[in-house]
C-alpha cells in the first residue's frame, strides 16, 4: 500500500521531496476541521473576506520569486512563465476584491410580494481536484471566488506538484484566512470516492482529464453532489487567407508552445486555407526554429521538458500512429526523456490521433483546406468544446458566425485564454460549468429565493 509521494524536478530527474500521505484519520480530521469552519466562515462580512484576499495577493508578490522556482522545480515551466502565472493569481485577486460585494448582493425581484429578492448562500466544504500544468492559477481560479462566496475548501492537487499544494496552502495561513479555510489533501485518486461520498463535502471541482471527468461525474452523480468540471480540449486555430500573419503570428505561436505545449486551451490543430498555406507554413516553422530549449530555471529559456517522462510516452505515441496514418514530419519529432523536440506535422487528417485527440505537448498539427466553409467544417469536426480561434482581416463576417460555434469560447484574432473577467469553461466531452468572472463567484451558492408579505 502507498504511504508517501516523491517529487521530481522532470528536467534532470532528481528527486526533489518525498511526502506521507494523509491517513484515513488524518483525512477525516481535516474534512471536521472544514465543517467547523464553515460555521464561522460562511457568516464573515464580505468585507473582511475582502480584506483577507488583499493580504494574500501581498503574501504573493512578497514570494513571487521562491513561488516561481517551485512551479519550474516540480514541472518544469520555463522560470519566465512560471513567473508569469504567479502574476496572474495576483490580477485574479485583484479582480475579485473590486467585484465580490456586487457580485454577491442580493437580486431584487419585483413580484406581488412585499419583498421578494434572490440570496446567493455558500453551500459549504468544496472539494477541488486539480492538475499540474498550472499548479497555482488553477488551484487560485477555483479557491478564490469560491472562498470569497462563503465556502471552505479542500484541494487534492496532482501529486508532481504536492510541493506547490502546500504552498499554497501556507500562503492562505499566512495571509490570515481561518486554518481549515483552505486546506490541502496529501493523498491519491484511491481515496478521492470516499472523500466525495462525505456528508461534509457538498460539491466537487475538478480540472483534468476527460478520463478523470467521467469518474468524478459518476461519484458526483451518485451522491447527489454539482459538479464543475473543466476538462479536455483539442482547438482549433483557424487561418483564413486574409489573415495578417506578420501581426498575428507571434499570438498564433504562443498559442501552441507557451508552457511547453501542455495546456488544454492551446491551439493544437491549425486549420489553413490553402491560399495562405505556404507563407504559414514558411513562418511557423521559422518560429519553432528559434526557441531555445534548455534548463527551464534559466530565464533565456523559451521551452523546456515536459512535465513527466510518461506524457511524453503518450505524445511520441500519438505521432507515431499519425505517421503511420500518413502524416509527414515538417520539423522535429526527437524525443529523449521528458524532453520532446518541438514538432510540426503536415498532411494531417481527421482519423489521425493528432486531429482527434487532445495532444499535451509542443506538437502543432497542421491541416490544408481549401475555402473558408471547409476550415469552419474542419474546426467542428471534434467531440472537444473547449475553444475555437480564427485569424482574418474580415473580423464582422467571422462574428456572424458566433451562434455556429458550439465550444466554450471563441476567440478572434487572439488566442484562448482565461480572463478573470470572463467565464471560462467548455461543452460536449471538455467539460460543463464556468470558472472566473461572476460566473465563477455563483458556481458553488444556493440561489436561494427570499418572498416576504407582511
Amino acid at each position: 500500500m502507498k504511504t508517501e509521494i516523491k517529487t521530481y524536478n522532470p528536467f534532470n530527474g532528481n528527486q526533489l521531496e518525498t511526502y506521507k500521505l494523509d491517513s484515513k484519520d488524518d483525512l477525516k480530521d481535516k474534512l471536521d476541521l472544514a465543517n467547523k469552519t464553515f460555521g464561522e466562515w460562511k457568516n464573515l462580512k464580505i468585507s473582511k473576506r475582502v480584506k483577507l484576499l488583499q493580504n494574500l495577493a501581498n503574501e504573493i508578490d512578497t514570494n513571487k520569486a521562491e513561488l516561481s522556482e517551485l512551479i519550474t522545480r516540480e514541472m518544469g515551466k520555463p522560470i519566465l512563465e512560471s513567473k508569469a502565472e504567479i502574476e496572474k493569481c495576483t490580477l485574479l485577486i485583484d479582480f475579485y476584491i473590486v467585484n465580490a460585494d456586487q457580485f454577491l448582493q442580493d437580486d431584487i425581484i419585483e413580484t406581488e410580494a412585499h419583498e421578494s429578492f434572490i440570496s446567493y448562500d455558500p453551500l459549504g466544504c468544496i472539494l477541488a481536484v486539480m492538475p499540474w500544468n498550472y499548479p497555482f492559477w488553477q488551484v487560485f481560479r477555483f479557491a478564490i471566488p469560491t472562498l470569497t462566496a462563503g465556502n471552505v475548501a479542500l484541494l487534492k492537487h496532482a501529486s508532481n506538484v504536492t510541493g506547490c499544494a502546500i504552498a499554497i496552502e501556507k500562503l492562505f495561513i499566512d495571509a490570515g484566512f481561518p486554518k481549515g479555510c483552505f486546506q490541502t489533501l496529501i493523498t491519491d485518486h484511491n481515496g478521492i470516492e470516499e472523500i466525495m461520498e462525505d456528508e461534509i463535502v457538498k460539491a466537487v471541482s475538478l480540472t483534468g482529464s476527460e478520463k478523470a471527468g467521467r469518474k468524478i461525474a459518476e461519484i458526483a452523480g451518485k451522491n447527489l453532489k454539482p459538479s464543475l468540471l473543466e476538462l479536455g480540449g483539442n482547438n482549433a486555430c483557424i487561418i483564413l487567407k486574409d489573415a495578417d500573419l506578420d501581426k498575428y503570428m507571434d499570438t498564433i505561436f504562443k498559442a501552441r508552445m507557451q508552457n511547453s505545449g501542455q495546456s488544454c486551451i492551446a491551439a493544437k490543430r491549425f486549420i489553413v486555407v490553402e491560399e495562405i498555406y505556404d507563407e504559414f507554413i514558411k513562418k511557423f516553422k521559422s518560429k519553432v526554429e528559434g526557441l531555445k530549449y534548455g534548463n527551464p530555471i534559466e530565464e533565456d529559456t523559451t521551452i523546456s521538458c515536459l512535465a513527466r517522462e510518461d506524457l511524453a510516452d503518450i505524445l511520441e505515441e500519438q505521432v507515431k500512429k499519425s505517421i503511420d496514418l500518413g502524416a509527414e514530419v515538417l520539423y522535429g519529432n526527437q524525443r529523449n526523456g521528458s524532453n520532446y523536440q518541438p514538432t510540426i506535422l503536415t498532411n494531417v487528417s481527421s482519423e489521425m490521433p493528432v486531429f482527434k485527440e487532445e495532444t499535451f505537448g509542443p506538437l502543432a498539427a497542421i491541416i490544408k483546406v481549401s475555402s473558408e466553409n471547409e476550415a469552419y467544417e474542419t474546426a467542428s469536426n471534434s467531440k472537444f468544446g473547449l475553444g475555437t480561434m480564427v485569424f482574418t482581416s474580415d473580423y464582422e463576417s467571422a462574428t456572424k458566425l458566433i451562434s455556429e460555434i458550439e465550444d466554450g469560447a471563441f476567440f478572434i484574432n487572439e488566442m484562448v485564454k482565461s480572463d478573470p473577467r470572463l467565464p471560462f469553461g467548455g461543452t460536449k466531452i471538455s467539460g460543463f460549468g464556468r470558472e472566473l468572472s461572476k460566473e465563477g463567484m455563483l458556481a458553488f451558492v444556493n440561489k436561494k429565493t427570499i418572498y416576504i408579505n407582511k
